[in-house]
C-alpha cells in the first residue's frame, strides 16, 4: 500500500478514535443512573483473591465499559467497573495492542514487506559472476519455509552458483542486540532482539520424539545451521515428564556443538523446545548457507553481512505475509520480536533506517492527533517486554474502544486470542472448563515477572459487548491471576435473570465498520 492510500483511512480511524474516546467519556462521567455510571467496588470474588494472594487492591487497575450502540436484552445488568483506572502502570504484553493497531491505522492491513535479492555481477549458464544481495525488510517472519521458497526463487531465476559472497543486508533497521537479557534469561525465544533481516526468529527448535520399543527418543532441529551439530539420539527414562527440559541436562554454552547429558521421560510423548541460538550475530549466516547449499546452490566465498552496492540490479522481489497476519500472531501468541519488527517500521516505511526513538516519535503524534484528551503511553519498544513501559488503564480503553468502531475492527479483533479456544488464552478452559468466559472473549494476556494483565472484549449474556482492561502490579501477581478470570465471568454474567444463547466460540463480535 502506498503512503497517499493509506492517508484515507488513517484520517477516518481518528475521526472514529474521536467519536469513541466522546463515547467513552460520557459513558463513565455522564449524569449518575443507575445503568451509565461506573462502579468503584471490586467485585467480592475478586477481593478474595486478592487478600488470598496478600495483594492490596490498590495494587489492581481495572476499567470495563459497554461498548456504544451494542445490542443488549432488556434484563440485562450493564457491567460498568472503574478502579485505579487512571494509574499509570506497566501492562506487559499489553502493550502490543497499542503497537498493533498502530500499524493497522498508519500501514494498512494490507502492507506488506518486500524482501529483495541483487547481483552485483553477469549471471552466464546459471553461474553469477559476483556477489548474491539479500537485503530485508524487517519482514517479521521470514521463517524457513519462505526462506527456502526465495532461495528457489533466486535458483529459477537463473541463478545456481555464486561465484562471490552471499551478502545478507539488513540495514533497513539501526539496532543493536540487547547488551543484557531481559530477566537474565539468554536462550529463552521471548529474547530475542529484531533485525532488519530477521530469520526464523533467530531459535533453534529441537524436537524429541519417543520410541518405547528401543529405548530412545530421536531428536532432530531445524533450520538447519551449517557447522551446527547436536545429539541425534537420548536414552528414555521412566521419570515423571515434570521438568523434563531439565532431566535432558542440556549445554548450549558451545554454540557449534549441543550436548545433552540427561535422559528424556517416555512420559512427554512428543515436544518441542525452542531455544534462542547463543551467537544470534552467526545465526543468519549460518542459515542462509546451509539453507543454500541444502537445494543444491553452490557458493565460493563466504556468506556475510554487508551493504547493498548502488550499482547492484534488482533479480526478484518475495513479498512478506499482509500486516493482516502478521498481527495474530503478535497478539494471539505475544510474538515480542515480531512486534518489536512492526514498531521499527513504524520509522523504516518513511525512508530512513528504523529506529526505536523515531517509531516512538511516530506512535506519539499518532496518539496526541487521535487521543488528545488520554494519557500517551509510554513506550520503548513496543512489545511490552520492558521495564519502562506505561499506560493506564483509561488509555487502553480508549484505544480498544476507537478500534472497535475504525474500518480495520475486524482485523483488530481477529488478531485477539479466543478465551478458551486459541493463543495464549487458550489456557483459560483447562483452568475454568465449565466457564461462561470460553468464546465469548477476544483478549490480549500479559505477563511479567511482577505483572499479569488481561484487555479486550467481552460478549455479555445479554447480547451487550464491553472492552475490558485489568493490569495486577505485584511481586503476588501471577498468584492471583485468578481475580482476572474472576473479572471476565463478572462482565458476561450481565443477565438479571437466565442468561441468552451463547455465542459460538469461534465468531468475533460484529462491530458497526468494516
Amino acid at each position: 500500500m502506498t503512503r497517499s492510500r493509506a492517508k484515507r483511512p488513517f484520517l477516518l480511524t481518528l475521526a472514529l478514535a474521536t467519536v469513541a474516546a466522546l463515547a467513552l467519556s460520557s459513558a463513565l462521567t455522564g449524569p449518575a443512573q443507575a445503568q451509565s455510571t461506573a462502579q468503584f467496588a471490586l467485585p467480592r470474588s475478586v477481593l478474595q483473591t486478592l487478600h488470598q494472594a496478600q495483594i492490596p487492591p490498590s495494587a489492581l487497575s481495572v476499567l470495563i465499559a459497554p461498548l456504544p450502540d451494542s445490542p443488549a436484552s432488556q434484563s440485562a445488568m450493564p457491567r460498568h467497573l472503574s478502579h485505579h483506572a487512571q494509574a499509570s502502570v506497566n501492562p506487559a504484553s499489553v502493550m502490543k495492542l497499542f503497537t498493533t493497531y498502530a500499524g493497522l491505522s498508519l500501514l494498512g492491513p494490507d502492507h506488506v514487506w518486500r524482501n529483495r535479492v541483487y547481483t552485483d555481477g553477469p549471471v552466464r549458464d546459471g553461474v553469477l559472476q559476483g556477489n548474491l544481495i539479500v537485503r530485508g525488510s524487517g519482514d517479521p517472519k521470514l521463517v524457513v519455509e519462505r526462506l527456502q521458497e526465495l532461495l528457489a526463487q533466486v535458483r529459477s531465476a537463473g541463478v545456481r552458483e555464486v561465484r562471490g559472497d552471499i551478502v545478507l543486508d539488513r540495514s533497513v533497521f539501526d539496532v543493536r542486540e540487547r547488551s543484557e537479557p531481559f530477566d537474565e534469561e539468554p536462550l529463552r525465544p521471548y529474547n530475542v532482539g529484531p533485525d532488519g533481516l530477521l530469520l526464523n526468529f533467530k531459535a533453534v527448535v529441537y524436537k524429541f520424539t519417543p520410541d518405547a520399543a528401543s529405548g530412545l527418543v530421536q531428536v532432530r532441529f531445524e533450520p538447519p545451521l551449517a557447522g551446527f551439530s547436536a545429539p541425534t539420539q537420548l536414552p528414555l527414562s521412566q521419570a515423571p515428564c515434570s521438568d523434563w527440559r531439565r532431566q535432558l541436562q542440556a549445554d548450549f554454552s558451545q554454540p557449534l556443538q549441543v550436548r545433552f547429558a540427561g535422559r528424556y521421560p517416555v512420559s512427554c510423548g512428543e515436544r518441542e523446545w525452542p531455544v534462542a541460538y547463543p551467537e544470534p550475530e552467526a545465526y543468519a549466516p549460518r542459515v542462509m548457507q546451509a539453507l543454500w547449499q541444502g537445494a543444491g546452490g553452490q557458493l565460493t566465498g563466504q556468506v556475510r553481512y554487508g551493504a547493498r552496492p548502488a550499482s547492484a540490479k534488482l533479480l526478484l522481489e518475495a513479498p512478506s505475509l499482509p500486516l493482516s497476519e502478521i498481527i495474530q500472531d503478535i497478539n494471539k501468541f505475544s510474538n515480542n520480536v515480531m512486534a518489536q519488527q512492526l514498531y521499527l517500521t513504524l520509522s523504516s516505511e518513511l525512508g530512513a533506517p528504523g529506529r526505536f526513538e523515531a517509531s516512538r516519535l511516530r506512535l506519539s503524534q499518532w496518539w496526541r492527533q487521535g487521543f488528545a484528551m488520554h494519557e500517551e503511553p509510554v513506550l520503548d519498544n513496543g512489545s511490552g517486554l520492558s521495564r519502562s513501559e506505561r499506560s493506564t488503564a483509561q488509555a487502553l480503553t480508549a484505544l480498544l474502544q476507537a478500534a472497535h468502531a475504525s474500518p480495520h475492527a475486524r482485523h483488530f479483533i481477529d488478531s485477539l486470542a479466543i478465551a478458551g479456544v486459541d493463543g495464549t488464552a487458550a489456557r483459560l478452559k483447562d483452568r475454568h472448563p465449565q466457564s461462561p468466559v470460553i468464546g465469548n472473549a477476544w483478549l490480549k494476556t500479559g505477563s511479567l515477572r511482577d505483572v499479569a494483565s488481561v484487555a479486550g472484549y467481552v460478549q455479555g449474556q445479554s447480547g451487550q459487548r464491553y472492552s475490558l482492561v485489568a493490569v495486577l502490579h505485584h511481586p503476588n501477581a501471577q498468584q492471583a491471576r485468578a481475580a482476572l478470570d474472576q473479572l471476565l465471568e463478572w462482565t458476561v454474567s450481565d443477565m438479571v435473570s437466565g442468561p441468552a444463547k451463547p455465542r459460538t466460540p469461534h465468531t468475533a463480535p460484529r462491530s458497526r465498520a468494516r
